[in-house]
Order: structure tokens, then sequence, then C-alpha cells
């Protein structure tokens, strides 16, 4: 197994199982892909009111997406979500109730902004209350599902909430006609009537509002080829192997044959 030849054949041999190896990696990176072809789809802005309604199930076609809107804020329905992170701090966000004044005409939970502290989100709450309920606003925001309801803690405001819960919101708004949206509108201030000027000035930050994560897909064919072509790799290796091994064999019959012919001749 020495032998220059099959050294060399040895060399050809882990050449031959490096490119199927190589093919394999090759063929593997379009097994396993991201759904991120939709990406710009999500970004995209577009009437909620063309995907979803009052009243239905957030489906993959909403959630995480960005939709526009318009209607009026409601007096006294603007609150504060304790425990909210945003950009790596823990702070509070205030919400407000949106009468949506297009096609759909529903109830929507928007989630305006963040504020460092449950005290700066208390004065941002009345400020905004002021400012905005009952005026026509124009609103453009990612929707997003639910959070699970929290149960008030003795003691907990009506108006302070532990959790983003549009089923738990509107058992506290005043009174409706009409069906409310069983998910939230995070706001982007971009392209929306309350601006970052607008948060700003009451000391809010915009939210973070994150797209979700795309979807892995697997293409089975091409991780059966994957496999095929490490598999032929090994057979490379073990082709060489075997070549070479009964080289040996044959070799070394020959030599035992040799030293038993004197032998014979002797008797």
């Amino acid at each position: 197994m020495r032998k220059p030849k099959w050294i060399g054949a040895l060399l050809l041999a882990l050449v031959v199982a490096g490119v199927f190896a190589w093919l394999g990696q090759w063929q593997l990176s379009f097994a396993i892909t991201l759904e991120d072809e939709n990406a710009a789809v999500v970004e995209e802005v577009r009437p909620l009111v063309e995907v979803t309604g009052p009243g239905q199930a957030i489906t993959d076609a909403s959630a995480g997406f960005v939709f526009s809107t318009r209607g009026e804020f409601v007096a006294d329905d603007f609150m504060v979500i304790e425990s909210r992170a945003n950009g790596g701090e823990t702070g509070a966000w205030v919400v407000g109730h949106l009468a949506t004044t297009d096609a759909a005409a529903g109830h929507l939970s928007v989630a305006l902004g963040w504020a460092p502290s449950l005290a700066e989100a208390e004065t941002a709450r009345f400020e905004l209350q002021d400012s905005l309920a009952g005026e026509p606003v124009e609103i453009v925001g990612r929707y997003m599902p639910s959070d699970a309801p929290v149960k008030p803690e003795p003691g907990d405001t009506a108006d302070r909430l532990q959790s983003m819960a549009p089923a738990q919101l509107v058992n506290l708004w005043q009174p409706f006609i009409g069906a409310s949206y069983p998910g939230f509108l995070v706001l982007h201030p971009d392209g929306s009537s309350i601006d970052t000027t607008a948060l700003s000035t009451v000391g809010l930050d915009a939210i973070d509002s994150v797209p979700p994560l795309p979807v892995e897909t697997i293409n089975w064919l091409n991780l059966f080829y994957a496999l095929e072509w490490v598999v032929f790799a090994g057979f490379a290796v073990f082709f060489w192997y075997r070549l070479a091994r009964d080289d040996w064999e044959k070799t070394h019959e020959l030599q035992l044959m040799g030293e038993q012919e004197p032998l014979s001749q002797d008797r």
C-alpha cells in the first residue's frame, strides 16, 4: 500500500472526495432557506381594512405586517402598560383607543410610545389625552398579536396594566358600539400624524418595532442530494482502500507462494 501508484491514487481519491464534499455543502445551502422574499411585503404599508377587520382572527397574513388606518382617539381611554422593554431598557407604554373611521369602523388598540418610567408615562398619558382625543389622525404601525392577559395585582388601578391584551383593554374602555380588533398596532411615527416630534414633546420615545423572523423552509430533495454527495465522497476513499487492499493481499499471497515453492522442492 506504500507503492507510489497507490500514494498517488490516495491523493486523487482525496481530491475527488473533497470535490464531492464541497458539492454536498453547496447543495445543503439550498436545502434550508429563509423566506426573506416576503420581507419587503411585510414592511410595505397597506390599509388595514384590506387584510383584516374588527373581530377577525390574526393570521400569518396580518401578524407583524405594517398597515395604515385612520380614526379618532377616545378620551379617557388612554392607559399605561408596565414592564415594556425598549432599546434594552425597561419602562412603560402609553396606549390609546382608536375608533377607526375607515370602511371597517372598528375599535383598535394602539401602542403610542415608550417612557423610561411609570411617572413619565403617566404624565405623557394625560398630555396625549388632552391633545389627541377627538382629533382625526392618520396612523401607520405594525399589527401585532395580543399578549396573554395578566391578572391585576391588588392595589393596581384600572388604567395601569401588566400586559398589552386588547381583550382586556376593551373591558376598561368607555362603552362603544361595534367590534374591536383582537390585535394591536405599534405606532410608526414616520407616516403617521403622531410623528417623532409629537412623541418627544410629551416625553415619549418611539417603540421598537421588529419585523417577524423569516420562516425556515426545508427542500427535502436538495437535502437528499446533499447526502448523496457525502456518500460519494466516502465511497471515493473506500474505493481506493479496496483497490489498495486487494493489491496488497495479492502481493502478499504471491510472496507466500514463492516462499513455499523451495520447501516443496526440498521434499
